[in-house]
């Protein structure tokens, strides 16, 4: 499987939030980014899509499963366009499956999996072959997907192979070391970084950023909402802005504001 084998390759078209209360952090999220929300029809435990203007779908809200000992999280979807490849490509380059394969009709088959490092994230192969076309994420969409890990520079030769991103600029983080950015075809989707040694005991993962309007109106919303800033607003190069945050059950998640 190589970078060139499909246009979807590599591609995050999905964001997923298990949380322990479905019901609060739908509410929260409509508040905060502007979302819509409805009920996905058929499915066998209930399941939430969040959908930003025009109703285009963005993310999903599922309850956490029983005895998943973890806090609640957003988890990204990155698509493929074979599923049993890319679990076997995976598996070779050292990272490992973290569930069973799950098929959802009409929507596509997928696997939660982990990285040589074991930052979690889903590989879905799409039922259909028609996707909205790609460029700059819209307000309410996933904008930003960053890495935190214990050896970035592994992790971005790993995510070359399986996904075919492409390390770009690397910014100099002094202490913490680089900051290396990685792209799609159409432009630069995140960046990967080693944990900072206060992040010891918090395992490799991925965050994911959603974009809004303002950054200091969404953080005022996340404060009136319930929600816990961790860090920001802060300017980012570029002009950007964004801030890291936590929604009342305890799922961290974060916000991109382009420059204005």
């Amino acid at each position: 499987m190589t970078a060139t084998a499909s246009p979807i390759l590599g591609r995050p078209v999905w964001y997923e939030l298990m949380t322990t209360d479905m019901k609060a952090a739908e509410a929260f999220y409509k508040n905060v980014v502007g979302w819509t929300s409805a009920p996905f029809e058929g499915a066998p435990t209930p399941y939430t899509i969040f959908k930003r203007s025009n109703e285009a779908q963005t993310a999903g809200l599922m309850k956490r499963p029983e005895g998943m000992n973890m806090p609640p999280f957003w988890a990204m979807y990155v698509s493929v366009p074979n599923l049993e490849d890319a679990v076997i490509h995976i598996k070779r380059l050292g990272g490992g499956e973290l569930s069973p394969l799950i098929e959802v009709p009409t929507i596509g088959r997928m696997q939660m999996m982990r990285d040589p490092q074991g930052a979690a994230f889903y590989i879905i192969q799409p039922s259909s072959g028609e996707q909205r076309p790609e460029g700059a994420p819209e307000v309410g969409e996933g904008s930003w997907h960053e890495l935190m890990t214990t050896d970035a520079p592994a992790a971005m030769r790993f995510y070359t192979e399986v996904f075919g991103w492409q390390p770009t600029e690397a910014m100099d983080m002094g202490p913490m070391g680089k900051y290396q950015m990685f792209n799609r075809p159409h432009g630069m989707i995140g960046g990967m970084m080693n944990k900072p040694p206060e992040m010891a005991q918090v395992p490799p993962n991925w965050a994911i950023y959603f974009r809004v309007d303002d950054i200091n109106a969404a953080t005022e919303r996340v404060k009136a909402n319930g929600g816990k800033i961790l860090n920001g607003p802060m300017e980012v190069p570029g002009g950007d802005w964004i801030v890291n945050a936590m929604d009342p059950q305890g799922a961290a998640f974060s916000l991109h504001a382009k420059a204005r």
